[in-house]
């Protein structure tokens, strides 16, 4: 491994992903080669289907590349089993999804404290509120995702996804369920929580002045990136 691939917090090199489909294999990815720096805020944008969120799932491990070598939190994901892929993410990536994907049987506390609890943490529940008060919740523990507005569910989301102390995190047009004045909030919250914890955020946006409030713009175009893969 290169001395820029093991510093990286993300490194791809030729990734491709091809699917199969009733009409045969669809290429997503073909030949995706990108790095994010520590700390760096990466904006990507492109149109739909391009393969933004496809990228995304597998930084995250939640897709396997057919093909090139990826490297996240200096972890090559190559070929690692579900659970060693779960327990990549569970250590090192927050994810933070559009559609907030919260437990709707759980309240916001339980919904913060599932990763610490998976992880075996001692005082989860502890933990979990604490991250809901630095995103503006403690008042809403106790509250079920039905009765908290679309704002507030993502700033659960935001908070479970930093429960376990990710060094990188991923957010899929987290504004994209929001109207313009929260989403503003989301994402100022988004840029805070990056600078305070020192992680890298990847941001997938269709509004390319949201991205361009990142360190960096990566373009992807038919499965590849066209355009600011490296610094």
């Amino acid at each position: 491994m290169s001395d820029t691939m093991s510093t990286a917090a993300v490194s791809l090199r030729n990734v491709h992903l091809t699917l199969p489909s009733r009409a045969g294999n669809v290429d997503i990815l073909r030949g995706v080669d990108l790095e994010v720096r520590p700390g760096e805020a990466l904006g990507v944008v492109g149109p739909s289907g391009s393969g933004k969120t496809t990228l995304l799932m597998v930084i995250a491990g939640l897709e396997k590349a057919s093909s090139g070598e990826v490297v996240v939190a200096g972890k090559s994901l190559n070929g690692l089993g579900e659970d060693a892929l779960a327990a990549f993410r569970r250590d090192h990536v927050g994810i933070v999804f559009q559609s907030f994907h919260l437990i709707p049987t759980m309240t916001a506390l339980e919904n913060v404290a599932v990763p610490l609890e998976f992880r075996g943490a001692t005082g989860a529940m502890e933990t979990a509120a604490g991250r809901l008060e630095r995103v503006g919740l403690g008042h809403r523990l106790d509250h079920y995702p039905g009765q908290l507005s679309g704002g507030e569910q993502q700033r659960v989301a935001i908070a479970r996804a930093l429960a376990s102390g990710a060094k990188i995190i991923i957010a899929d047009e987290p504004t994209g369920n929001l109207d313009h004045v929260t989403g503003e909030q989301i994402v100022k919250l988004l840029f805070d929580v990056k600078e305070q914890g020192g992680a890298s955020l990847i941001l997938v946006t269709h509004d390319r002045a949201l991205a361009r409030r990142c360190d960096r713009i990566a373009e992807v175009l038919d499965g590849k990136i066209v355009s600011g893969a490296t610094t």
